[in-house]
């Protein structure tokens, strides 16, 4: 199993850095859009093995709706286009209210297990602000360097992927004090902390190779933090909804690791919190 899932990685890694990079924007959209809608039919099952379809047509049209009311072009027209910004903000309002229903985890259930509609809001509150994320930071600045709002992409992806590396490490060798055992037995509190220590030392570095005044460090530094906190919420949110569906993993469509969802879950989180914490921070 863990040949497979390097052999994966190894494949997946320079298709998402080619998509990041070398993509035009509008290509990028399209990118982007193909990884909503596969997530998008793995939360159907979450919801409903036999509405997968249905599902994914439906967050489909949302997403369209608000794509032909906001080009590509005009996300910082003048700065962040206020329906992206609310988008953004409304996913971070949902993760505040998805971290008191895994805290509360099983008896939070109870409220959403058998409402299929309310299963269907949360699915949309996770994917359409991460998609909407995605374009926000790949696009930034994007007319005067067509690769800054890459690497600023690259940047947050690689804090949520040193703190998966480093909460596993640490978690291995220290662990012992179960982070949600009714959600998710293996993680540790150790290994969350191990994570967001890992996390910060990259986003320390990046900050100080920048030479960044201390006031934007802070922003970054606090902002990376914050995103870190959230994506290892993002992860518990989607084992609380696995684990009520009765499924394993997502899906089966990466050999190893199991479904696109599997592989997203932190950076739906982490993604739209990073954002809105520097526009909240960049306002002060």
């Amino acid at each position: 199993m863990l040949k497979l899932r390097i052999i994966t990685a190894l494949c997946l890694i320079p298709l998402v850095l080619a998509a990041i990079f070398l993509l035009p924007l509008p290509f990028f959209a399209l990118f982007a859009t193909g990884v909503f809608l596969l997530a998008g039919r793995e939360w159907g099952r979450f919801i409903d093995v036999r509405k997968a379809n249905v599902v994914m047509v439906s967050l489909a049209l949302v997403l369209i709706a608000l794509m032909a009311s906001v080009p590509i072009a005009q996300i910082w027209a003048a700065g962040l286009h206020p329906w992206v910004a609310a988008v953004l903000y409304g996913g971070a309002l949902w993760w505040l209210l998805a971290l008191g229903l895994v805290l509360a985890y099983p008896r939070s259930a109870a409220l959403w297990r058998d409402h299929l509609w309310l299963k269907a809001l949360f699915a949309l509150m996770s994917l359409i602000p991460f998609f909407w994320a995605l374009l926000v930071l790949r696009s930034y600045q994007y007319e005067q360097n067509p690769y800054f709002g890459a690497w600023l992409l690259l940047f947050v992806m690689s804090l949520v992927w040193a703190a998966d590396t480093g909460a596993y490490f640490v978690g291995k060798a220290m662990g012992r004090h179960k982070l949600c055992p009714r959600v998710s037995p293996g993680k540790t509190i150790e290994g969350m902390l191990g994570g967001v220590a890992a996390a910060s030392l990259l986003a320390l570095v990046v900050t100080q190779a920048l030479g960044l005044p201390w006031r934007e460090s802070g922003v970054l530094l606090l902002a990376s933090v914050v995103a870190v906190f959230a994506s290892v919420l993002g992860d518990l949110v989607e084992s609380m909804f696995k684990r009520e569906a009765g499924i394993k993993d997502s899906g089966q469509i990466l050999p190893g690791h199991g479904g696109i969802m599997d592989r997203i879950d932190s950076l739906t989180a982490a993604l739209p919190v990073f954002i809105v914490v520097v526009q909240l921070m960049g306002r002060g």
